[in-house]
């Protein structure tokens, strides 16, 4: 038993209990986020940790590389459910400097298992392919790739009908791009703001 995470929740327990009272029994009545947050898997990326929101706040996705795949079925069930059932206002797509998915893609050797799901992220290099091999400086072309793969994965995102369903009925989500610099902790907006059709199809 990994006993160090069951010690962990008991003084984290302790101390909500401490600080409020009624957190777990609020918890517990529902949930109503404003923000579906779709992340990469990394450890080091918590969505609620980096944005300084309590359990609640957030409803998140995590896949390596913050793909959004149309033939993803967890991804889209749980977009769909955001969007339909939790009627969140905003989806994040978030990405991050030294990600593992984005530096495999970089690289050539293959990866077994994972040679598929890496594929899809070497498929966006690809794309921009004469852009990023401008880019001379290594970790320079990295950075610059995480932030245009966020890009697409926005782009991706806002073509999905049921999104746009929405969006012609006048109603949320709005969806943004944003990168999270693990070396200095900070979020940033990569100004890649989409509230309807006719944006998406301007990116």
């Amino acid at each position: 038993m990994p006993q160090q995470l069951i010690d962990g929740n008991r003084e984290w327990v302790e101390r909500m209990n401490r600080e409020d009272p009624q957190f777990f029994s609020t918890l517990a009545s529902g949930q109503k986020p404003r923000y579906l947050w779709i992340g990469c898997s990394d450890s080091r990326v918590p969505a609620n940790m980096i944005a300084d929101k309590l359990p609640g706040a957030i409803f998140v996705h995590r896949n390596i590389a913050n793909l959004v795949v149309e033939t993803d079925l967890n991804l889209l069930s749980v977009v769909y459910y955001a969007v339909h059932f939790l009627e969140v206002e905003h989806i994040i797509v978030c990405g991050h400097y030294s990600c593992g998915g984005i530096k495999a893609a970089l690289d050539t050797k293959p990866l077994g298992f994972l040679d598929g799901w890496i594929g899809l992220i070497r498929n966006v290099y690809t794309k921009n392919r004469k852009a990023l091999d401008n880019i001379e400086d290594p970790v320079e072309r990295e950075r610059a790739f995480t932030e245009i793969n966020v890009k697409q994965q926005v782009k991706n995102l806002s073509r999905i009908q049921f999104v746009r369903d929405r969006w012609a009925n006048g109603e949320r989500p709005h969806i943004h791009g944003m990168v999270y610099d693990v070396a200095d902790g900070l979020l940033r907006d990569l100004e890649v703001n989409v509230k309807s059709a006719a944006e998406a199809d301007a990116l």
